[in-house]
């Protein structure tokens, strides 16, 4: 952190995940690994110490959409095209521990539920959303609400965050009940994020990206919007240890290059910081 500058970003090691579209990546709970999937139908795991690989994961048929680590469990789940959702032993390159059917099309998102270790939940193109058992291998309930990403709240697992066209319901994770919905966008959401307390969600369409502060009443409310100025806004993370620092990914940018080295964008209590996407690789200012 520069006082002056704000935080700044060096590379300090590249890999090429793929010869083809990488779609996600996750980090697990200790930092220790980096699962990565997307377009050739693989996930890959490495060491986060050095981007050396570890294991891959093969037995989905299509392009994969998602991929994540459970939080308490040596567990990685990830979801496809293929309509299926596979959980596998992040410590043996095998067959996959369960494999999930029951959507009708593609799963677009899977998630682990914060700290309930055999529940993860996914949704499809068609905004189905699922709950399944890790332990009865089975399907633990069925609800609409998603189309686009599902994401539970960290810590308490309360709440399930499900993007669907333009809006975003948060939905109580016991009685599937739609608690709150936040609306706003005017361009399909991609992609959401909860910050570290889970008092906060992040929402990203196209052109804009908004800060949500999620409460215990039946109304949502958005604290801050960052209106796109020409960048295509696709990803957004918070910060693990910063939660005030939220980065953007963006897959097409307006800005000059060599003029930015450093960008870091203050609204009010709130950093967003951009990134821009070539050919797969994201580079931060």
């Amino acid at each position: 952190m520069d006082g002056n500058n704000g935080f700044t970003f060096t590379e300090v090691n590249s890999v090429k995940a793929s010869s083809m579209k990488v779609i996600s990546c996750h980090f697990s709970a200790d930092g220790k690994w980096l699962a990565t999937a997307g377009h050739d139908k693989k996930a890959v795991l490495w060491y986060t110490d050095g981007l050396k690989p570890k294991s891959i994961f093969e037995g989905h048929s299509s392009l994969i959409t998602d991929v994540c680590f459970s939080p308490v469990l040596p567990y990685l789940a990830t979801s496809s095209f293929d309509k299926t959702i596979r959980v596998w032993d992040a410590g043996s390159p095998h067959d996959s521990l369960h494999t999930f059917r029951g959507h009708s099309t593609c799963v677009m998102s899977v998630d682990f539920h914060s700290n309930r270790d055999d529940l993860i939940c996914s949704c499809d193109g068609n905004g189905e959303i699922r709950y399944w058992s890790i332990t009865n291998s089975n399907c633990a309930g069925v609800f609409k609400g998603g189309t686009a990403q599902v994401r539970f709240q960290p810590r308490l697992g309360r709440y399930l965050a499900a993007a669907e066209d333009f809006s975003v319901s948060i939905l109580d994770v016991e009685t599937q009940a739609s608690r709150q919905l936040l609306q706003g966008h005017v361009k399909p959401i991609h992609f959401l994020c909860w910050d570290p307390s889970g008092e906060y969600l992040a929402s990203v369409s196209e052109d804009s990206v908004r800060i949500w502060r999620v409460g215990s009443g039946d109304e949502g409310e958005c604290i801050h919007e960052l209106r796109s100025k020409g960048n295509k806004f696709h990803s957004c993370v918070f910060h693990p240890t910063n939660p005030s620092l939220l980065i953007i990914g963006c897959y097409q940018a307006s800005w000059n290059l060599h003029l930015l080295m450093t960008l870091v964008i203050t609204i009010k209590f709130l950093n967003f910081l951009l990134c821009k996407y070539v050919a797969g690789v994201c580079y931060c200012f």
